[in-house]
């Protein structure tokens, strides 16, 4: 009867605190009635909101500044869409890797922003600062040298600041949720989808509002009020501290991957025992930080670190270069596990670094006037249509989908994660095919009247690619980045949305490669698919190319789908779950 209620007085106890080793703004344990969920969630998706606001509003319109502005050809301007993009996504690795390791995660935040604030300020100087504009007159047609210096200066400390703040603020977001809470952790799996409802809201303000300002009212303007609007976020963003969840810096979390490893080379010579119990663990009251992980049977040369030799106590302090727990062999398994997915990912990724750059730019050869009055779309806003198709995939299935998913399947997120990875990677090559065929059209009416050109084809025709492309996003983008949140160690999580980003950034680089690859290959045989302008081009044989890509990549990405197994929790018994789906 006393164990009942001791047993009791614990349950009540853990719905009263979190014990997920995260902390308030007082560093005591959190009180989970006044912090984290939504109410803290939803001051870090308002930041969000606004960094994106400011992101979209300077990358869509970042190929019509370089060809129209700075006068860049097409092919060196996309490349440097493509240069600019790679490495804003590439530098949340090293952002993750601060926020994770010394800074922790709100920290790294505010510093980001700052820097990122910083980027804004430099960029609105050198637009609206007489020494620092694109020239002396309002039309000319070569660019002074001191103003692509302050230009670029000013797009890649942007570039630093979203290194330090995607990354941090994804990951800051989802600890707001507590794992071992049933209710939060259903919540924590509609928080990517909302997280990603705020992130497109940014997205269709900046290709639409930001873009007209910047057409009608001048770049300068714009970024004007993208400064505004960044200060009134982070004012915003402080202002939710007493009601954040914070997860401490635990040092750099690559040394244990590093201990786990060396340790397996030095015990290469002994034996695997068949009873994992066997396997050395830190007992659960005895491990300070993150959640035990149940053993698992691939990749079993792993194990060999966790073996405990006659010679060693487990009582006794170990060394960690020779002796790894069951948990830190699985959070190395973990990582390893996660390469083949990150590859594989990447040539989605090249589908995504297209329509900010070539679908904008074939939109300045159609016709873009709406109406009687002839109201003139801005190339770049043609882009919010990709944020249509996202916000009605995230809502359709979160409020749709999954709750008829969660019945069929008996799994919390409705389907496996790299499953809806997937299903957004078939819309990728939907996109590619439809993309041919139109650019093929827009050539054909070229063809039949040179005079004119292709502004007699309404810029709707590009319309469909957009939007599915847009839905994919809703699939792959949203799983990947729950994917590399869930799937990593406890202790990366904000290295995991780094891997997330890092595959738009890779891809990027991968998709200037792949350009100037095929302009030499194609330029060989009579005439370059990428010429001088759109109307020399062969982009649909380019498109054509990218969906032929995506569909062999879809066949190995669908065999390694299949034989993966998820990060599995010790809740309980390690053998309740297989490790395949239940919370994954």
């Amino acid at each position: 009867m006393e164990q009942l209620k001791k047993a009791e007085s614990i349950d009540v106890d853990e719905e009263k605190w979190v014990y997920d080793s995260s902390v308030d703004h007082k560093g005591r344990v959190p009180l989970r009635s006044s912090t984290g969920v939504w109410k803290a969630s939803l001051f870090i998706i308002v930041i969000e909101f606004s960094e994106r606001l400011s992101y979209f509003g300077i990358a869509t319109s970042l190929i019509i500044y370089l060809t129209k502005v700075i006068h860049q050809d097409l092919k060196t301007a996309a490349k440097n869409v493509n240069y600019w993009s790679g490495v804003t996504t590439m530098m949340p690795l090293f952002g993750g890797f601060l926020a994770d390791a010394y800074l922790g995660r709100f920290s790294t935040v505010l510093v980001a922003s700052t820097v990122y604030l910083l980027g804004l300020i430099f960029l609105t100087m050198s637009r609206l600062v007489p020494s620092l504009k694109p020239c002396d007159t309002n039309l000319c047609h070569e660019t002074r040298r001191i103003h692509e210096v302050a230009f670029f200066l000013a797009i890649y400390l942007v570039s630093i600041g979203t290194g330090g703040h995607k990354p941090s603020l994804e990951s800051f977001g989802a600890d707001q949720f507590d794992d071992a809470n049933s209710e939060e952790r259903r919540k924590k799996m509609s928080f990517f989808n909302w997280w990603n409802f705020g992130l497109c809201c940014g997205l269709l303000l900046g290709v639409t509002v930001i873009v007209y300002v910047q057409e009608h009212a001048g770049w300068g303007v714009a970024d004007i009020i993208l400064t505004i609007v960044m200060v009134a976020s982070i004012v915003i963003f402080c202002t939710g501290r007493p009601f954040y969840r914070y997860r401490m810096p635990t040092g750099s979390p690559l040394t244990p991957m590093l201990q786990v490893l060396v340790a397996a080379i030095r015990k290469r010579s002994l034996p695997c025992p068949s009873d994992p119990s066997q396997l050395y663990e830190v007992p659960k009251s005895q491990e300070a930080q993150g959640r035990l992980l149940c053993h698992t049977n691939k990749l079993k040369f792993l194990d060999k670190a966790a073996i405990l030799e006659e010679k060693q106590n487990s009582s006794n302090q170990q060394n960690p270069w020779i002796l790894a727990s069951v948990t830190k062999v699985e959070e190395m398994k973990l990582i390893l596990k996660m390469l083949p997915i990150w590859l594989t990912s990447l040539p989605f990724g090249i589908c995504v670094a297209q329509p900010p750059t070539f679908f904008i730019k074939q939109s300045t050869t159609l016709n873009r006037k709406i109406g009687t009055h002839g109201f003139l779309i801005p190339p770049a806003s043609i882009y919010c249509l990709t944020a249509v198709g996202m916000i009605i995939s995230v809502i359709v299935y979160d409020k749709i989908l999954v709750p008829i998913l969660r019945r069929v399947t008996k799994n919390e997120r409705g389907i496996k994660i790299l499953q809806r990875i997937g299903i957004g990677m078939v819309f990728s090559i939907t996109t590619m095919v439809v993309a041919a065929l139109v650019e093929r059209k827009r050539l054909g009416v070229l063809k039949k009247n040179p005079t004119k050109g292709s502004s007699s084809m309404s810029v709707f025709w590009l319309a469909p690619q957009f939007l599915i492309i847009g839905i994919g996003d809703g699939f792959t983008l949203v799983g990947l980045q729950e994917y590399f949140y869930e799937q990593v160690p406890d202790s990366m999580r904000s290295l995991g949305i780094a891997f997330y980003i890092s595959i738009i950034g890779a891809a990027s680089f991968l998709s200037s490669l792949l350009i100037t690859m095929v302009d030499h290959v194609t330029e060989k045989n009579g005439q370059s698919w990428f010429g001088k302008d759109l109307n020399s081009s062969r982009l649909d044989n380019f498109y054509w190319l990218l969906a032929a890509i995506n569909a062999g990549n879809l066949c190995i990405y669908v065999c390694l789908a299949r034989q993966y197994s998820y990060k599995n929790v010790q809740y309980s018994d390690c053998h309740e779950k297989d490790g395949t789906g239940a919370i994954a």
